[in-house]
Protein backbone atom coordinates (compact mmCIF):
# COMPACT_ATOMS: atom_id res chain seq x y z
CA UNK A 1 0.00 0.00 0.00
CA UNK A 2 1.52 3.19 -0.81
CA UNK A 3 1.27 6.60 1.34
CA UNK A 4 0.94 9.76 1.27
CA UNK A 5 1.67 12.60 4.01
CA UNK A 6 -0.16 15.56 3.61
CA UNK A 7 1.80 18.95 4.13
CA UNK A 8 2.73 20.78 6.84
CA UNK A 9 -0.16 23.35 7.33
CA UNK A 10 -2.85 21.34 4.99
CA UNK A 11 -5.95 19.80 6.60
CA UNK A 12 -6.94 17.73 3.52
CA UNK A 13 -5.52 16.70 -0.13
CA UNK A 14 -7.57 16.36 -3.37
CA UNK A 15 -8.56 13.20 -4.61
CA UNK A 16 -7.20 14.52 -8.46
CA UNK A 17 -3.63 15.51 -6.62
CA UNK A 18 -3.55 12.06 -4.34
CA UNK A 19 -4.00 9.98 -7.33
CA UNK A 20 -1.38 11.82 -9.33
CA UNK A 21 1.11 12.53 -6.56
CA UNK A 22 0.88 8.26 -6.04
CA UNK A 23 1.96 7.94 -9.52
CA UNK A 24 -1.02 6.10 -10.04
CA UNK A 25 -2.09 8.68 -13.04
CA UNK A 26 0.72 10.31 -15.36
CA UNK A 27 -1.81 13.85 -15.49
CA UNK A 28 -4.39 16.05 -14.36
CA UNK A 29 -6.22 15.19 -17.05
CA UNK A 30 -5.84 11.71 -16.40
CA UNK A 31 -6.90 12.01 -12.80
CA UNK A 32 -9.92 13.75 -14.00
CA UNK A 33 -11.23 10.94 -16.69
CA UNK A 34 -10.39 8.38 -14.16
CA UNK A 35 -12.35 9.83 -11.80
CA UNK A 36 -15.35 10.61 -13.53
CA UNK A 37 -15.79 7.71 -15.34
CA UNK A 38 -15.92 6.00 -11.49
CA UNK A 39 -12.81 3.73 -11.63
CA UNK A 40 -11.38 5.62 -8.30
CA UNK A 41 -13.03 4.13 -4.44
CA UNK A 42 -12.74 6.60 -1.71
CA UNK A 43 -12.72 4.26 1.37
CA UNK A 44 -14.52 1.18 -0.73
CA UNK A 45 -17.21 3.45 -2.30
CA UNK A 46 -16.65 5.04 -5.57
CA UNK A 47 -15.94 8.80 -5.76
CA UNK A 48 -16.90 11.16 -8.85
CA UNK A 49 -15.49 14.12 -7.49
CA UNK A 50 -11.92 15.03 -8.01
CA UNK A 51 -12.09 17.76 -5.66
CA UNK A 52 -13.15 15.29 -2.58
CA UNK A 53 -11.05 16.46 0.13
CA UNK A 54 -9.11 13.66 1.26
CA UNK A 55 -7.66 14.01 5.49
CA UNK A 56 -5.65 11.28 7.10
CA UNK A 57 -6.76 7.68 7.61
CA UNK A 58 -8.77 7.54 4.03
CA UNK A 59 -7.96 4.64 1.78
CA UNK A 60 -7.80 5.35 -2.38
CA UNK A 61 -8.10 2.43 -4.72
CA UNK A 62 -7.47 2.49 -8.28
CA UNK A 63 -6.73 -0.23 -10.64
CA UNK A 64 -5.90 -2.77 -7.60
CA UNK A 65 -3.61 -0.43 -6.12
CA UNK A 66 -4.36 0.85 -2.34
CA UNK A 67 -2.86 4.91 -1.36
CA UNK A 68 -3.26 5.72 2.77
CA UNK A 69 -3.70 9.42 3.36
CA UNK A 70 -1.81 9.87 6.60
CA UNK A 71 -1.07 13.38 8.29
CA UNK A 72 1.92 15.18 8.64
Amino acid sequence: MEEITIRNGDEFIKLGQAIKAAGFVESGVEAKIVIQDGLVKVNGKVETQRGKKLVGGEIVEFEGNKLLIKNN
